[in-house]
């Protein structure tokens, strides 16, 4: 498909391509194509630039490398343009050996393959840029575009990750099919919603766009605020309705990173239980680790059982605020009770989860001095300040020593 429709794009903006193939007859249905060659030597013998179109690497080496291959018929001003999708490690391989050889080599990724015959691809290209200006004549005959994105192994690594794109956001689709066919809604809806709603596909690239433009931070808290509530409503449909939806959950798991708010990895946040006392349970491990939930076991009081079926299992699992947005919350209000344990306590299990840094704690200290006073921002220093050297010295560290009644 993509050889071939190099060869027909070649022919059309008016070259006539010299062609090889393991198949004789596969120019026959292809206007303007002659027949192949014997070899891939032949085609270099009588080529400055050649254009490799097969399926791996091992393909790409016989052709390239093999006998009776491209470099066994080297001159000094051919070009080697490889159209395949490969790993990094044998593109190196490759253009060492055309380099061996005097010969220049440019590792080139396409999409889309289905548009090569109608000049309709974008040449995804890395190489020197005296090697690209050379076959740049002979690109432009045969794609629309020409992106040339760096060195040697640049091409190919920006193919790689379009290829991730594309098949992750068809990752994507599966879930989201799954979930609106379970709950009864026909396939059709989700498309006319999509196309409708965002008929250039913005939306897909919405996030590189972002990360371009440079979106302040406090911008994408707000983003990423919505994006979790929204994610945990798929987790919830999909709990509802008995539908898997492991994408969905690795990416609220993951909201930070993606949004690049903050390096430390996530706790981890699949579906909730259904079951309330599950559900406090499972959040009470979110929130402090599972050593405090362990040391609570079945609450045998009141005060303990609203602590987990309510608190827990009503207020802290709500979705609408993220648990870095209430651990926020509840440190403000720790803070003005002047102590430093119920700081201490916060803290710990904010760090456990990854959600501070410790500039970011002691930014909040220095924030909350000016709302509590000094002397109960005092108290919040020294919680803060002991929590950070119990998770340096020991990470595994956390608030299980204490007893859910002092959070309250």
């Amino acid at each position: 498909m993509i050889g071939g429709g190099v060869a027909v794009s070649l022919a059309r903006s008016g070259r006539t391509p010299v062609v090889h193939d393991i198949r004789p007859d596969a120019a026959d249905l292809l206007d303007g194509v002659p027949a192949p060659r014997s070899s891939p030597a032949e085609v270099a013998r009588r080529s400055d630039v050649v254009m490799v179109a097969v399926v791996n690497a091992a393909q790409a080496r016989d052709v390239i490398c093999g006998e009776g291959g491209l470099l066994s018929a080297a001159h000094p001003d051919l070009t080697v343009v490889l159209l395949s999708t490969v790993d990094l490690p044998a593109v190196r391989e490759l253009a060492a050996a055309c380099r061996e050889s005097g010969v220049g080599f440019l590792d080139c990724g396409v999409t889309p393959g289905d548009k090569a015959a109608e000049h309709g691809m974008v040449a995804i290209v890395g190489g020197a840029d005296a090697t690209v200006e050379q076959a740049m004549p002979v690109l432009r005959d045969w794609a629309k575009k020409v992106v040339h994105c760096g060195p040697s192994g640049a091409g190919m690594a920006t193919k790689i990750a379009r290829n991730v794109v594309t098949y992750g956001s068809w990752r994507t689709v599966a879930e989201a099919s799954a979930l609106v066919e379970a709950a009864g809604v026909d396939l059709g809806a989700l498309a006319t919603v999509i196309e409708s709603a965002d008929p250039e596909g913005a939306t897909l690239l919405q996030l590189l766009h972002m990360k371009q433009d440079g979106v302040p931070e406090s911008l994408l808290r707000q983003v990423e605020t919505l994006m979790v509530k929204d994610l945990g409503a798929a987790q919830e449909l999909g709990a509802s309705l008995g539908v898997d939806t492991p994408l969905v959950d690795v990416t609220r798991e993951g909201a930070r990173q993606t949004l690049g708010l903050d390096d430390a990895p996530a706790r981890p946040l699949t579906p909730l239980p259904q079951d309330r006392r599950e559900r406090g349970v499972e959040m009470m491990k979110r929130v402090y680790g599972p050593e405090l939930a362990d040391r609570v076991g079945e609450p045998a009081d009141p005060f303990t059982t609203d602590t987990v079926d309510y608190l827990f299992a009503d207020v802290w699992s709500r979705s609408e605020l993220s648990v870095r947005d209430r651990r926020l919350l509840t440190l403000g209000v720790a803070a003005s009770t002047g102590r430093a344990d119920l700081i201490q306590i916060q803290t710990a299990g904010a760090l456990a989860n990854g959600e501070f840094t410790p500039e970011q704690l002691h930014e909040a200290v220095l924030h909350l001095a000016l709302y509590v006073g000094w002397c109960n921002a005092t108290a919040t220093y020294q919680g803060v300040t002991a929590a950070l050297a119990a998770h340096t010295t020991a990470p595994d560290h956390s608030a299980s020593d204490h007893t859910p009644t002092e959070k309250r």
